[in-house]
């Protein structure tokens, strides 16, 4: 059989996947990027971070008319239009679909649209509309993502029971939604029906929503949910789902162990992710999986396969755009020769609920849990003047520091804008910097990103905007 030759194929065309591509190519390599949808950008891209934000943005607007009131503005109800919100989001999608198409060509990477399954360890054969291609390889990188769990119990094949995928396309505007999971993508797209006019259930079977968030940064988002959504149940699981004319019947015990019965018109399934590992051809292959289906990798992306890597959701751990773009850096590396390791890699975690939540490095609860020897600094945004002329004063920045060498080992910001400000946090953790670096870095005013500044400067309790009585002499 015929076979093209490549010194690098990679597999999947989301964030890691063409992030890979590119950043090979940009080095010399001759690429293929496969990919089975005809167009590149991955969930993240179309189905994903952008569609979400493009609608959590749309519904901000509104939630900022409701809000002008207290300014002395007020504007005629807003109405509603389905079909050029979805036209809107659209748009943003295939503007960035072109700019990732264009880039392939500039950057002399071959695209084939298709599904690729593995030969053997160096080759790779490709299910395209023209029939079989199959191409050999130097080295390969897996980035073929994930999907939306659905437990058995809930898919009913009905259209109305959806996944963060269909939940997207915005069809309609329900009268009521249960959204199955408090986790980041229930709470940004339970906000989103909620803002449009859905009455809003959540049930989550932890005793609260965006586990592994510190408790004080979830709180503002907690009050802001009570206030939005119709009901919020914790501790609480769904046992099935079943079709009831024109809407979905869920049965669920509540924390006290009652037995419910609710209809809606329609459920978000928001249970987590499943990795894209199936009939890819791996047992063709030295790669190994673990229990859960994801790819088992080195700190360097390797996979037991010497040829072959695997980046982003398919590798596990966190599973977000901007770790499989990094991990797509090193993979790259590794193969370049270059001695790398995703060991210290600093991965921000942003939720864009209202407010936004952010965190980077070791947790509050992380460090307490491990017995760090560390002090919390926490500057409240009711001190912040640029906070009270956005009215935006629900917000909070706080530093874990380490007692004895005073470095940042973790920041956390909940409040308007905060996935933005993470961004310093994490340069703060990554390099090392103390908390001295960041209260004598002098920070625009009035912004929101003097809060690190004030936080930090808290911790040494000489902020010109905060008491610390523990600190003040």
């Amino acid at each position: 059989m015929d076979k093209k030759h490549y010194d690098l194929v990679v597999i999947g065309g989301g964030p890691g996947g063409y992030a890979a591509a590119f950043y090979a190519a940009s080095h010399g390599k001759k690429v293929c990027l496969v990919d089975k949808r005809e167009v590149l950008g991955g969930v993240c891209l179309n189905e994903g971070c952008i569609p979400s934000k493009a609608l959590i943005h749309a519904t901000e607007v509104l939630s900022s008319v409701k809000e002008a009131k207290e300014f002395g503005i007020t504007f005629d109800k807003p109405k509603i239009d389905i079909k050029q919100l979805k036209k809107w989001k659209e748009g943003i999608i295939s503007k960035l679909n072109k700019g990732i198409e264009m880039l392939c060509e500039k950057k002399k990477v071959t695209f084939l649209h298709g599904r690729g399954y593995f030969e053997d360890s160096k080759t790779l054969r490709v299910e395209t509309k023209k029939g079989q291609q199959f191409l050999s390889f130097d080295d390969a990188i897996i980035a073929v993502g994930s999907h939306p769990a659905l437990p058995a119990a809930f898919d009913l094949g009905n259209k109305r029971i959806m996944t963060s995928k269909t939940a997207l396309d915005i069809e309609d505007v329900p009268k009521s939604l249960l959204v199955v999971g408090g986790g980041y993508i229930g709470m940004e797209l339970g906000s989103v029906y909620a803002a449009l006019g859905s009455k809003v259930t959540v049930i989550e079977a932890m005793d609260s929503i965006l586990m592994g968030a510190d408790a004080d940064l979830v709180r503002p988002v907690m009050k802001h949910a009570k206030e939005n959504f119709d009901e919020l149940l914790f501790s609480t699981k769904v046992s099935s789902m079943a079709t009831k004319g024109k809407t979905i019947s869920v049965k669920y015990k509540t924390s006290d162990n009652k037995a419910h019965e609710k209809c809606f018109d329609k459920v978000l399934v928001s249970v987590g992710r499943k990795p894209n590992s199936d009939n890819l051809g791996l047992k063709n292959t030295e790669i190994k999986v673990d229990d859960k289906g994801f790819i088992q990798t080195k700190t360097n992306q390797q996979t037991d396969d010497a040829h072959i890597y695997a980046i982003g959701d398919i590798a596990g751990g966190i599973l977000l755009a901007h770790k499989a773009s990094k991990e797509a850096v090193v993979a790259v590396e590794a193969i370049l020769g270059r001695r790398v390791t995703n060991e210290n890699m600093v991965i921000p975690c942003v939720v864009f609920t209202d407010p936004e939540v952010a965190w980077c490095g070791v947790t509050e609860e992380e460090a307490r849990q491990q017995k760090l020897d560390v002090e919390v600094s926490k500057f409240s945004w009711a001190a912040s003047g640029r906070a009270l002329s956005i009215n935006r004063t629900d917000g909070m920045t706080k530093l874990i520091i380490d007692k004895q060498t005073e470095r940042i080992l973790g920041v956390g910001i909940v409040g308007a804008g905060a996935g933005e400000l993470i961004a310093e946090g994490c340069l703060a953790v990554s390099s090392g910097l103390t908390a001295e670096d960041l209260a004598e870095t002098v920070h625009a005013h009035p912004t929101l990103s003097e809060t690190l500044m004030e936080s930090a400067e808290l911790f040494f309790g000489h902020s010109a905007h905060a008491y610390n009585p523990k600190k003040e002499k």
